[in-house]
């Protein structure tokens, strides 16, 4: 048996005075909140990085270890993910930010965004999170893969909760 190692909480640096080579803006297919783009352009301009927007397309499960057609995103979860996508690029544009984005599916959300961080050199993660959930049913609900992301990350992940 193989013990779960869990990191205590770290007290997040003040985004005022973070100095980035870049920002990822993560959202696992929900609509970005526009005070996490806000917070990103935020942190980005004061080291004039760029961001990246990444969403996530939920893959749903593998059929013996293969990814089964069914349980595949379907063309509008496609489509709502890059919607969401461009939405928020084009806010960050607004703002004079370079901004870019892309949507990926996968079952494994919160691996998959840190990954992508270390991928692009980011020194932050902004995402969108609804309230956290109790310890017995978060494990079980995508909404929560932010708490997870922060968990499972190495660098500052700031998450924007929905009132």
């Amino acid at each position: 048996m193989t013990a779960v190692l869990r990191r205590a909480p770290v007290e997040l640096p003040d985004p005022d005075t973070l100095a980035v080579r870049a920002v990822l803006l993560a959202s696992e297919q929900r609509e970005i909140p526009r005070a996490a783009v806000d917070l990103a352009a935020r942190i980005a301009k004061r080291s004039g990085a760029p961001v990246h927007v990444f969403t996530l397309a939920r893959v749903w499960g593998t059929s013996l270890g293969f990814p089964s057609p069914g349980l595949m995103p379907t063309k509008r979860e496609w489509d709502t993910a890059r919607e969401v996508t461009e939405k928020a690029v084009n806010r960050l544009r607004k703002k004079g930010i370079d901004a870019d984005g892309r949507v990926v599916g996968t079952r494994a959300g919160a691996k998959r965004i840190v990954k992508e961080a270390r991928r692009l050199g980011c020194d932050a993660i902004v995402m969108g999170a609804d309230a956290q959930r109790t310890w017995l049913v978060r494990d079980m609900m995508w909404s929560q893969e932010p708490y997870r992301v922060r968990r499972r990350a190495e660098l500052p992940v700031y998450l924007v909760v929905d009132s």
